[in-house]
Order: C-alpha cells, then sequence, then structure tokens
C-alpha cells in the first residue's frame, strides 16, 4: 500500500480510538492517560497489531504535545504567583522531594540502571500529574476548600523543580561533561530567572505581543511563539518542555485565559498522541517481569504522598479530614513522568526496560489517585466516628 495512504489510514484509525477512549474514560470517572498508554501497548512494538506508517508523524506530533502541556501548564500560573507560593509551600515541597525522589532512585539502583537510571526514574515517582489532581479537585467541588490552596502550592514547587530538574536531566542524557553540564545548568537557571523578572515587570508587554481579537491570529501567534522558544531551548539544551513552561509564566491576565482556552483542543489531541506514541514505542512483554516493582512503587510513593499532603495541611491548621483530602489529591503521577521516562529512553541513555516500568506504574497512580481522592473522605470519617459506649459502662 502506498506509504501517505498507509500513514492517513493508520493515524485516523487511531485518532478516532483514542476518542472512543475518552468518551469511555469519562464515563467511568477516570483519567484517560492509562487508556492512551494501554491503547499505545496494544498497537506497538509486541503488541497485536504493529502500526509502522504513523511513527513518524507520532513521534514529531509526541512533542508538540508535550509543548502544549508545558505551556498551558505555565498559563495555568502568574509569577507572582509562583514566587508566592515557593515562599509559602518551600518546607513542604522538599519534604515532598525527598520523599517520592527516594523511592523511584533506589528501585533504579536495586535493579542495575546506574546513575542516570536512578535520576529518571526518580523524577517520575516524584512529580503529581497536575492534570489529574486539578481536574480531581474540580470533579470532587474541592476548589473552595481550605487544603486546596496547600495542594496547589505543592504543586507549584513541583513544577519550578521540574524547570531545573528537565535541563540537568538533558545535559545527563546527552552525555555532557561536568563542565558542560555546568554550563547547560547555568544557563537553565538564568533563562528560569531572566523569565521570572521579565514576567514579573513586563509580563502585560509580552501578552500585548501574542494578543488578538482575530482568534485565528491569536492562535497562530502563541502557537508560533511556543515552537520557537521551545526550539530556541531546546538549542540551547536548557530543554523544549522548560522553555514553553517558562513562556505560558510569562502570559498573564486575559491573554491567558483566552490562550488556554483556544489551545485546549490542540493540547488534548496532541497530549494523547503522545501518550499512545509512547505506549506504541514500549514492548507489553517488558512489563511483567518489572511489574511487582511498579506495585511496589506504587504503594510506597502512594504512601509518601499523602504524608506529604497531611503534613503540609497540618502546618496550615487544616482538620484532620482535609489533612487526608491535601495528600490524596497528590497521589496520581501522570503526563510529567511520561514526558521524563520517554526523555530519557529515546535518548538511549537508559534500558527499554525503564519504559515499561514507568509505563506500568504511571498505569497504576492514574487510577488510584483519583480513587484515593474520591474515598479517604469517607473512610476517614468511618476512622473517626465515635465508638458507641458498651452498656453498663461508667
Amino acid at each position: 500500500m502506498d506509504p501517505l495512504a498507509l500513514a492517513l489510514i493508520e493515524l485516523g484509525a487511531v485518532v478516532f480510538a483514542l476518542g472512543l477512549l475518552a468518551r469511555l474514560a469519562e464515563r467511568i470517572g477516570m483519567s484517560p492517560i492509562p487508556l492512551y498508554l494501554l491503547g499505545g501497548l496494544g498497537f506497538g512494538a509486541g503488541g497485536i497489531v504493529k502500526l509502522d506508517g504513523m511513527h513518524e508523524f507520532a513521534h514529531l506530533s509526541g512533542e508538540i504535545g508535550v509543548i502544549l502541556l508545558l505551556l498551558m501548564l505555565g498559563l495555568e500560573y502568574t509569577a507572582a504567583e509562583l514566587v508566592t507560593g515557593l515562599r509559602r509551600s518551600w518546607q513542604a515541597g522538599v519534604m515532598d522531594l525527598v520523599l517520592n525522589f527516594a523511592p523511584g532512585a533506589g528501585v533504579a539502583l536495586l535493579l542495575g540502571w546506574g546513575l542516570v537510571g536512578a535520576i529518571v526514574m526518580g523524577g517520575v515517582t516524584y512529580i503529581s500529574s497536575s492534570g489529574i489532581a486539578a481536574k480531581v479537585i474540580t470533579d470532587l467541588g474541592r476548589i473552595g476548600n481550605r487544603e486546596t490552596p496547600v495542594v496547589l502550592a505543592i504543586l507549584v514547587f513541583e513544577d519550578l523543580t521540574m524547570a531545573v530538574y528537565l535541563p540537568i536531566l538533558t545535559a545527563i542524557l546527552a552525555g555532557v561533561g561536568f563542565l558542560g553540564g555546568l554550563q547547560t545548568v547555568g544557563i537553565a537557571l538564568a533563562v528560569v530567572t531572566v523569565v521570572l523578572l521579565v514576567a514579573l515587570k513586563h509580563g502585560h508587554r509580552v501578552s500585548q505581543a501574542v494578543h488578538s481579537e482575530n482568534s485565528e491570529v491569536f492562535l497562530l501567534n502563541v502557537l508560533g511563539l511556543a515552537l520557537l522558544v521551545a526550539g530556541l531551548a531546546s538549542a540551547l539544551q536548557v530543554s523544549a518542555a522548560v522553555g514553553a513552561f517558562m513562556l505560558g509564566i510569562a502570559i498573564s491576565g486575559a491573554t491567558a485565559h483566552n490562550a488556554t482556552r483556544i489551545l485546549e483542543p490542540l493540547r488534548d489531541l496532541f497530549a494523547a498522541i503522545f501518550f499512545v506514541a509512547f505506549g506504541l514505542n514500549t514492548d507489553p512483554s517488558t512489563i511483567p517481569p518489572v511489574l511487582l516493582f511498579a506495585l511496589l512503587l506504587a504503594l510506597l510513593t502512594a504512601a509518601t504522598k499523602m504524608l506529604t499532603g497531611i503534613w503540609a495541611a497540618k502546618q496550615a491548621g487544616i482538620a484532620m479530614p482535609g489533612r487526608f483530602r491535601a495528600g490524596a489529591a497528590l497521589i496520581a503521577r501522570g503526563e510529567f513522568s511520561i514526558v521524563i521516562a520517554g526523555l530519557a529512553v529515546t535518548s538511549g541513555a537508559v534500558p527499554r526496560e525503564l519504559a515499561a516500568l514507568a509505563t506500568a506504574y504511571v498505569l497504576l497512580m492514574a487510577v488510584i489517585g483519583p480513587l484515593a481522592a474520591r474515598f479517604v473522605e469517607p473512610v476517614v470519617k468511618v476512622i473517626r466516628k465515635p465508638r458507641p459506649a458498651l452498656a453498663g459502662a461508667r
């Protein structure tokens, strides 16, 4: 068959199937990310049917998906909110980093994947899914709860940590030497600092530069600038994802709101293809050997995220039910964990088994997280329910 015709048929079938999976996820009240990953596993290397025609498009689309995910994550925050959140949450953020980075790094060392594998898996288990957390909080009507600002502050700290972690990871995966690595990290920190300063003092000018009342012009301006900035950041080895994230921070006010609205369908499309592409490149036969490790990691890091949220909420003076709600909201892992694993596996610097472990882990956590958030409050109420006094007790 003609290669173009084959690519179009495969792409159309995949996108249509993604729509069906998203509808199924909506009906059962869960994130579609696990279903996208399972779809990719079923039709990739070692799957039921191997899709050869769309690999090149899937790779580029996946990169665009990562850029849009990070751009829109940045659009959710202003520079002032980031700085304020960092000041308020740094203690909980450090605790979160230590408790949740260590399990992934430890398992990678146990499996013999070396220091690079440990740094990658530490990032996979550390970062919560902002998208899943936000959806869960919204769906459960907890936006106005006292613990919600605590959860958001920790998520902000994690996002800022990623702005430093990703350039370091990129340098390590590229095999850059010690001095080159220091230079890369220095450039990344300088870029982050400059963008924050520009966003604080001149964010309105950046917003004016991309804003337009014409939705077509607005879309082209924002998307084009995002791709341009991501490409320049990648050329500087700062990470395209960080470049997109920092651009999102620089855009503020009504422009940020309008950009989110107009980019959301594109983000959903390309992000879905990114998750499928990750699954396509993961051989399902490599998952069973690491499934036990994935399950142990899931249970351990669910507990450590709970501890983080409980402690942070307690420091804010929030009552017991709110503390447990805060912890449960942080459990889910998703888009960022797959982004980290995808960067590592694509570079060839880590074993392909790492992709299998990351896939299995995210599949588990993307399901456990929303379920824990939904049922933690009834469980706490049962635990705290006063026991009836025994007959005849004085």
